[in-house]
């Protein structure tokens, strides 16, 4: 299991590989009514640019308002991923610009990526998204829109923003809330890593179907009959007799509900990891502790502490209300917290020694967690106050 917790270290990376020429594109084509947006930019293992955010949001827009498209298939292009998140150095170089009163580009980034995923969220027609492969950050945001959400054997789903002082974000914060509160936390916190099954176990994946099945969708989607379009879509992507694999996520629960229940401090988390290995419990589930509490430690204390709070009054909160609560933290992150630092060690010098300030969990103040929290706006002012109520006959999961 220890490689499910560091996994996300390699998974960020490899989606900010060196800049290559194409900012990447959104193909759309339509087979027998269901339009097929796939995102386009391999090479990054299709990590979201700002241009691929706007693009796909006029082309879910344009698809909203014709009536002979009846749902939508969002893909990524080859095998490696559906999308392993947001251009994370493109945001870096972007943060470096100076500060004006006007969203600024890496700003404006993230006012047009949350408004985009609300808006799959809201979309009247059914959405499927194939998480095939690395599924990660932005590529979340997206495929939790969905109503029918299929992950494979491929699968690498994760959240890992905390490894970089940056906040689970994208509708995170409500989406993960689908889950036990101790589990939400073990995901959000750590950034573990979770194969296909154990996104089935944690209800961020409706099925998890051989990827080679995935291959032939589309001569399914030819045949689709015309009534019932959300049972014929479920026929198409998932086997008859289909198997879900078992959960590896299932041997560790007992340790998630100790280890991470939500009256604990992040501090305290740690420190109950550590007695625990103090133990000398079996192998297994030694190196499930030691890689678990070595991801707290590695991590952004700032954001460890700011995460936490915000995965439990999301809890609680609407998918609007999350949106906008992210956009505060992420900006508050950028501007004055352990993004651009968590960037350059990881992703730009590569040094993998991220200086945080502050460096522990227990230097981190009261006062500095509840600043990241408050809106740097007024709630009239904010960029997302449009952000308003999801539709009652909408069927993604997080529409009630």
């Amino acid at each position: 299991m220890n490689e499910r917790v560091e996994a996300p270290a390699v998974q960020v990376q490899a989606a900010q590989s060196p800049e290559a020429p194409s900012q990447g594109r959104v193909l759309c084509h339509v087979v027998n009514r269901v339009a097929i947006l796939t995102l386009d930019r391999p090479h990054a293992l299709n990590a979201l640019s700002h241009e691929m955010v706007l693009e796909l949001a006029e082309q879910v827009e344009r698809c909203r308002g014709d009536d002979k498209i009846v749902a939508l298939v969002l893909r990524g292009t080859g095998d490696k991923g559906f999308c392993a998140g947001g251009d994370v150095r493109a945001l870096y170089h972007a943060s470096a610009a100076p500060l004006t009163d006007t969203p600024s580009a890496w700003q404006q980034f993230f006012i047009d990526e949350y408004r985009l995923d609300f808006a799959l969220h809201a979309f009247p027609k059914p959405i499927v998204a194939l998480m095939d492969g690395i599924t990660m950050g932005g590529g979340m945001g997206l495929s939790q829109a969905a109503t029918l959400r299929i992950a494979t054997e491929r699968s690498k789903i994760a959240m890992p923003e905390t490894r970089i002082g940056f906040v689970p974000d994208v509708g995170a914060t409500r989406f993960l809330s689908v889950m036990p509160v101790e589990l939400e936390l073990y995901v959000g916190l750590t950034g573990a890593t979770l194969s296909g099954a154990d996104a089935v176990r944690c209800r961020l994946a409706d099925a998890c179907v051989p990827g080679e099945w995935l291959r032939t969708f589309e001569a399914r989607l030819q045949r689709m009959p015309d009534t019932d379009v959300e049972r014929a879509l479920a026929d198409v992507f998932i086997p008859p007799a289909n198997i879900t694999p078992h959960a590896n996520l299932d041997a560790f629960m007992p340790l998630i509900v100790k280890h991470f229940a939500p009256r604990l401090s992040v501090m305290e988390m740690a420190a109950s990891l550590a007695a625990d290995l103090r133990l000398d419990p079996p192998r297994e589930l030694r190196t499930w502790l030691q890689a678990t509490l070595d991801a707290l430690n590695a991590h952004s204390p700032t954001m460890l502490q700011v995460t936490r709070e915000a995965l439990l009054r999301g809890r609680s909160m609407t998918l609007a209300e999350c949106f906008r609560m992210e956009l505060g933290i992420a900006t508050r992150a950028i501007e004055e917290g352990d993004f651009r630092e968590g960037v350059r060690a990881h992703l730009v010098d590569k040094d993998r020694q991220p200086r945080w300030q502050p460096a522990t969990l227990a230097e981190v103040r009261i006062e500095r967690e509840r600043h990241f929290l408050r809106s740097p706006w007024m709630s009239d002012r904010h960029p997302l106050a449009e952000l308003g109520a999801l539709p009652q006959r909408r069927a993604s999961k997080l529409a009630a």
